[in-house]
């Protein structure tokens, strides 16, 4: 029996350096800006096909509401709806008059707006080295909140400049290498806003997009490192197209009434100047509501998770899919948006993912995008945060 007893301390001891000294995995994540869900559909898009074959995809990928940009990328790296994360839209004001606004580098680089912690700082906790080619949130003033590597923001780089910049990030040193890479392209939310979801051009985007998929595919194998990188492919939001009697004009319903209004087409804010006000504004559009929602802040379905921020205002007021919201005069001329009810099927967008992590030609159902935090800190067996809406058991299946 002793000597049994030895055999097996003595198994036991090797093995476990040999489990803790596993490499760590390396994960590319790219979002595709607009990639609505059916894009992916159109018999266009070989390179997906095949990943679809070779790895795991979803029929959708739902975003958290409101279905934008900025705050739908903080859900995917938080793991948090936009109301607790801290940005609950692409352009809003804090309790101070201070205002965030994709255009103002200042306000997108300071800290203090993101109240959720991005993977790549959970990451930098547990001596994971992190780059980004773009995503929001990675740029801030804060070394310690920023991914190790990273790029500032340029609406026009080529695409080719941000593909040999992954791979030189992957060439490095293995001491000096990151194992979490985020990659980002605009293409398919500018082209859809300018030209609606069934255009040519959309349709050429879609193309070029799933070309670059291909191209980082190849790139990736010629280093030598097809078998070690994981790739996650999804998008914030999907595209609906506004009809063409679709605009509803805000300030003509409630008139000269003094308020602040923060209009973002599918969703609008409304903060009276007088509080007095708010009821008189809200009986004015509650009277009118037709091809939109109107709700004080407190009454927002809890189904949307964007009632509990102090930035946002007491009046809210959603669009119905395929109508847009203004205030006064717009020279804003979008033929398609998004934002809107996150449950609508337009809003939602793509998940694909390949690698030596994920289940092989393994087809589900709609994900949700705050899973996605915890499915990374389950990749890279480390422990996340406590207090995100993500959900690992929603998503851990997608895993070998």
């Amino acid at each position: 029996m002793k000597k049994i007893i030895s055999v097996l301390l003595f198994v036991l001891f090797w093995i476990s350096p040999i489990k803790a000294s596993e490499p760590q995995p390396y994960v590319l994540l790219i979002s595709l800006d607009g990639f609505r869900w059916d894009y992916a559909e159109r018999g266009i898009t070989p390179n997906l096909d095949k990943i679809k074959q070779e790895g795991v995809s979803a029929l959708s990928f739902k975003p958290s509401f409101p279905s934008v940009t900025f705050p739908n990328h903080l859900s995917i790296i938080t793991g948090m709806y936009p109301q607790n994360h801290g940005l609950i839209l692409n352009f809003f004001e804090n309790l101070y008059g201070e205002r965030y606004r994709l255009s103002d580098t200042n306000a997108v680089k300071n800290p203090a707006w993101y109240w959720g912690e991005a993977f790549w700082e959970t990451a930098r906790r547990n001596k994971i080295i992190t780059a980004s080619y773009y995503w929001p949130g990675s740029e801030v003033w804060d070394e310690n909140r920023r991914p190790n590597y990273y790029k500032a923001y340029n609406h026009n780089e080529p695409h080719e400049n941000k593909i040999n910049g992954i791979i030189e990030w992957l060439k490095l040193p293995y001491n000096e290498r990151p194992h979490f890479i985020t990659l980002y392209f605009h293409d398919t939310d500018s082209e859809g806003h300018k030209h609606g979801t069934n255009s040519p051009q959309i349709d050429s985007t879609i193309a070029v997009l799933d070309s670059l998929i291909g191209v980082i595919r190849q790139r990736i194998e010629l280093i030598g490192m097809k078998d070690s990188v994981n790739i996650i492919i999804l998008s914030d939001h999907g595209m609906s197209n506004i009809r063409e009697d679709g605009i509803i004009n805000i300030k003509e319903i409630i008139g000269e009434i003094d308020c602040d209004v923060n209009s973002s087409s599918a969703i609008t804010m409304i903060k009276p100047k007088n509080e007095k006000d708010i009821e008189l504004v809200f009986n004015k559009l509650k009277k009118a509501e037709q091809n939109y929602k109107v709700y004080y802040k407190k009454d927002v379905p809890a189904y949307w998770n964007f009632s509990r921020n102090p930035y946002i205002y007491p009046i809210v007021v959603i669009a119905d899919v395929g109508y847009k919201l203004i205030y006064g005069k717009s020279t804003y001329n979008a033929v398609a948006e998004h934002g809107y009810d996150s449950h609508h099927i337009d809003m939602h967008g793509i998940f694909f993912a390949v690698g030596s992590k994920f289940k092989k030609n393994y087809r589900v159902g709609t994900l949700e995008n705050v899973d996605i935090y915890p499915l990374l800190c389950e990749i890279f067996k480390i422990d996340g945060r406590s207090n995100i809406d993500g959900n690992i058991n929603r998503i851990k299946y997608l895993l070998k």
